[in-house]
């Protein structure tokens, strides 16, 4: 087993390891597309789905730069031995801006079972249901999938709550924004709200199936709840 793989070097906190892959599919036409996927291995938060014709070595510093500038630079990047991964090029700069190279064994998925578990769930709640018929559309829609995945969508590993931090903390977003992030765009649901006075002989529960519009106590004559004495 190499020293690059997830059983021997086990990520402990974000930032620590980011592992990244190529997933490919096509578009209705038949040409092959392919998708540059990077994950935080600790966090499961998908940083990023580059999708293209091509993807070069070029493009894999290009991405990283990217995610380099607006997040900081991990300890350890994880990867196979895929010629895009292992170009001179990417490896000068990756320990140029002070990372480290992890490269799993040949033709040993399984030590980069990370993003492998996330290409697979790429590959299950998307592409296998979805005919892409451009590259922009194709683009589009991985992207909202992507947001999604991060936002919405929530994960076992991490107590079924979402990965990106600022959604693990309660009271952050509104009902309506929550709404606007659900998928498939469009189909969201609102709960309707259940209002509950304990021991208040004056208010009525109401339930969501007969919610009615309440007329304000002020115009009945009378006074609210909070307003007794």
């Amino acid at each position: 087993m190499a020293d690059g793989s997830c059983v021997r070097l086990r990520p402990e906190h974000p930032r620590h390891v980011w592992a990244y892959d190529f997933v490919e599919d096509r578009t209705r036409e038949g040409r092959k597309f392919r998708m540059l996927c990077v994950v935080d291995e600790y966090t499961r938060e998908a940083l990023a789905i580059h999708v293209a014709r091509k993807l070069s070595s070029a493009d894999v510093i290009d991405t990283l730069a990217d995610l380099f500038i607006t997040r900081g630079a991990p300890v350890h990047i994880r990867s196979d031995q895929g010629p895009e991964f292992v170009a001179a090029a990417v490896k000068g700069w990756i320990q140029g801006v002070g990372a480290r190279t992890a490269y799993i064994e040949k033709a040993s998925p399984w030590e980069n079972g990370y993003v492998e578990s996330f290409n697979g769930k790429l590959r299950d709640e998307l592409l296998n249901g979805e005919v892409f018929n451009t590259l922009r559309e194709a683009q589009v829609l991985i992207e909202g999938w992507r947001r999604h995945y991060n936002q919405v969508r929530p994960h076992s590993s991490l107590g079924y709550r979402p990965p990106q931090r600022r959604c693990l903390q309660p009271g952050r977003r509104s009902a309506q924004e929550r709404a606007r992030l659900q998928w498939p765009w469009g189909q969201a649901y609102l709960p309707t709200p259940v209002t509950r006075v304990a021991n208040c002989k004056h208010h009525r529960t109401t339930q969501p199936s007969a919610r009615r519009a309440r007329t304000p106590s002020s115009a009945r004559g009378g006074v609210s709840c909070t307003e007794r004495t």
